[in-house]
Order: C-alpha cells, then structure tokens, then sequence
C-alpha cells in the first residue's frame, strides 16, 4: 500500500477486525482442544481452517482497497443479480446440511451464497437509494428498495434458513437514516410485539387489547387534530396479522424454531431435548464467573455439553473461559466497531458509500445482538453466527469482505 492509502485508511476498524478473529480463533480451538488436539494453525483442524481463511482474506484485503471506489456502485446490479441466481441454483445444485439446503459444496469446501447476497443487497439498496431524484418517503422508491430485501429473504426462507433471512431486515436502519418516517420503525416493531403477544395469548384477546390500545391513543391525541384513518387502518393490518400468525409460525418457521420459541416464552419446558442447547450454554456462561476459568481450562466446553459450540454457540465457550470480563471485552469490541462505521458513514460526501456503511453496521449489530441473545437464552436459536468469531469459512469470508469494501469507501469518503 503506497503511504496515501495508509495514511487514510481506518486503522481502529482494522485493527478491532484483527483482534476479534484472532481472539475467534483461539476460541474455536479451545471448543476442539484434547490432548491428542492438532496445533491452531493446521488445516485439518477447523481452528486451522479458520486461521489460513483469515490469512486468505488479508491477503486479498490490498487488492480490494485499491478498487476504485465507484466500480462497486457501477456493478452493484450485477453482483445481485448473480447472487439472486446462486440461491435460485441452491434448490437444483445444492447441498442440505441440518436441514437446510444452504450450501454449494466445491471440493472440499462448502460456500452458502445467502452470507454473499447481504453484501450484494446492501450495494444495490445503497445504489438504488442514492440515484437521483430517489427518496426513501416516496411510495414507489419504498416498495422496489423492499422488493430488493424480500427477493433473497423469500428465497432464503425457502431453503428453509429463518436465521439468515432475519438479517436483511437490519436494512431497515439504512430507510430509517435516510429520511423514512419513524413512525415505520415503531409499526414494525409494534407487528413484533403482535407476533410474540399472539403465540402466548389467542387472536381474539389479542385483538381486542389492541383495539383499546388505539382507541386510548387517538382519545388522548383527539385534540391534536389527528385524522381517524391511519388509525383504522394500523388497527386492521394488525388484527389480520394476529390472525395470520398461527400460519406463519407453523408454515414458515421449522419445527426446531417453533420449539425455541417455545421455550424461550416459558410455553414449554425441556432442558433435555430442544432447550439443551440453551440451558447448557447458560450454565456455561454462568460457570465463568468474574475472570473465568482460564483459557482451555472450561469444562463445559471440555466436556462438549454445549453443541455447536465452535460455531453458534462460541460466546459461551468467551463466557465459561474467560467470564465477565472476557465477555465485556468482546462486547466492547463490537460496540466501538458499530459506532465507528456509523461515525465514520457520516463523513462520507457520497451518499452511496453512505448507505453501505450503515447497511454493513446494521447487518452486524443484528447478528452481534440475536448471537449473543441466543447464547443468554434470551431470543430463540435461530442458527446466525457471532461475525469474525465463530467457525465458519463463508461467514469469515463475507464479513471481512464487507469490512474491506466499507475500508475502502473510508479512504475515499472526501472524494
């Protein structure tokens, strides 16, 4: 890198990237550590396979800088195009590993396309957004930035992978900053609080509760001059969402969801079956304590309690060998890389680098906060892994691609 570049690229985010897939890695070989256990680095190891992916992607980071900035705004409408076209091959050429049939497998190595199509959606929702004479409060400039994230969210579901379509809603934060009424926001999360309310109760009391709720708020908003129809309106979409939620929870969620959620709502019980994964990584976390128990020294993690612990279940491997503190940091880690992309995505003078740097720190708070979330029992097990920390080529691979990319439009953020 010539010392320009050097002098402009964003050494904090770089440098938190790097310190989060190292501490990733360590980790990762500590959920596989015996005494018969392969070195961290070799590649028949899954610790190793991470650590050469890793070293693959800061090789190819210099190349990906020197990009000029605009060749990913030019193209962005191909990139989608050929990611939409890689889910569609899953259903014809794809592989089914736990149920879904999510991944290309090419030798050795198996690729999941839906990590590569949240950048190729971030690029094209950006580039659509920032034409000219394009305004996110304009209907029809809304509903085609919505049919760019429900393409490959339709097409994810069906594979059946809930957890990754989930992530594209994190676009939404992109709307939100650039102009959408946040009145958007609070009906979106209020069709949350819809969906959770109907599975504990019925449609019927869900329903009227909500019709009370309405009525209180326009009483009480009466003497602003407020207009009645977009109350009804908001009224009617969320009791025929209430009554659309028994479909959509049995029809598009996996038995293996529905018994998460379940559980997590104290509808059922069962730390043996369907809740082990949750109560063990708890007990995992729980058992660290203030400092932990000491790296390779977990014995949750020694004893394999936890499944899946190398790839979405990581943070309790953080949380049994390191504890609160260890835990704290990573979390630290997170959160400065988070305000720093949005800190950073505010400086830019274009308006297309712009929306990709909220759209990649949107992407990775949702998977930071539902990974985290799953691993404290907190939200369902819905299968996303906690960026550049967990097991994972395709996850490793899109994040730092995204992170480069986002590098790269820092550097030329003035031009």
């Amino acid at each position: 890198m010539n010392n320009s570049l050097l002098f402009r690229l964003d050494w904090l985010s770089l440098l938190t990237y790097i310190a989060l897939v190292s501490f990733g890695i360590i980790n990762i070989y500590s959920t596989t550590f015996s005494d018969s256990a392969l070195n961290i680095w070799n590649p028949a190891s899954i610790s190793g396979k991470q650590f050469w992916i890793f070293g693959a992607c800061l090789i190819a980071m210099p190349f990906i800088l020197y990009i000029k900035s605009n060749f990913f705004e030019h193209f962005s409408y191909i990139f989608y195009g050929l990611s939409i076209l890689s889910l569609i091959g899953l259903f014809i050429f794809g592989q089914t590993i736990s149920g879904a049939t999510s991944w290309y497998s090419i030798g050795g190595f198996s690729l999941q396309p839906a990590e590569f199509t949240k950048i190729t959606t971030a690029l094209v929702v950006a580039e659509f957004l920032s034409g000219i004479q394009r305004d996110i409060r304009k209907r029809n400039d809304l509903i085609i930035a919505l049919l760019f994230i429900l393409i490959p969210v339709v097409l994810i579901i069906l594979q059946p992978d809930a957890g990754s379509a989930l992530v594209f809603f994190g676009l939404f934060f992109v709307f939100i900053r650039e102009g959408l009424d946040m009145r958007w926001l609070f009906f979106s999360l209020g069709l949350i609080v819809v969906f959770i309310a109907t599975l504990i109760f019925k449609p019927l009391i869900v329903s009227i509760g909500i019709a009370l709720v309405t009525l209180i708020v326009f009483g009480s908003l009466k003497k602003s001059n407020v207009k009645l129809n977009p109350f009804l309106y908001t009224l009617g979409v969320c009791i025929v969402f209430s009554y659309s939620v028994d479909f959509i929870f049995n029809s598009v969620f996996e038995q293996r969801h529905r018994d998460r959620f379940n559980i997590i709502l104290g509808l059922e019980s069962d730390t043996r079956g369907i809740g082990y994964n949750i109560n063990q990584s708890k007990i995992a976390i729980g058992s660290g304590g203030f400092s932990g128990k000491g790296y390779l020294n977990g014995t949750q993690t020694k004893g394999d309690f936890v499944p899946e612990q190398h790839t979405d279940y990581i943070f309790s491997t953080v949380g049994e060998e390191w504890g609160f503190l260890g835990s704290s940091f990573i979390i630290l880690l997170f959160t400065l890389l988070i305000f720093r992309i949005i800190y950073r995505a505010e400086k830019q003078s274009s308006a297309f680098r712009r929306m990709f740097s909220y759209a990649f720190a949107s992407i990775l708070f949702v998977h930071f906060f539902v990974n985290i979330g799953m691993t404290l029992g907190l939200v369902p097990t819905v299968g996303i892994p906690l960026p550049f920390i967990s097991y994972g080529g395709s996850s490793l691979m899109a994040f730092s691609l995204m992170l480069f990319i986002y590098l790269n439009f820092d550097c030329n953020r003035l031009s």
